[in-house]
């Protein structure tokens, strides 16, 4: 009998905010995903980010506490921020 054991890898990366929302763009600056918000601007807008396992192509796209977004394989979810 051949037993395999693999860690799991969490499913989200955990992105503390001290506000009520964030915007797409900035939290992927937040997260360092992306150099800049003109960046984001563009990934976003090229379908390339989901949020909450949609694309997403609304550039000011509000993030609250709860929400996921992904981009390249990475994805985090908005927390507040104690």
């Amino acid at each position: 009998m051949k037993v395999t054991v693999s860690v799991k890898k969490p499913d989200a990366s955990p992105l503390g905010i001290s506000t009520e929302y964030i915007k797409l763009q900035d939290a992927m600056k937040l997260a360092d995903l992306v150099p800049s918000g003109g960046q984001a601007k563009v990934l976003i807008q090229e379908g390339r980010v989901l949020v909450n396992g949609e694309v997403c192509t609304m550039r000011g796209k509000k993030l609250y506490p709860g929400d996921r977004f992904s981009f390249e394989g990475s994805t985090f979810r908005v927390t507040n921020h104690s």
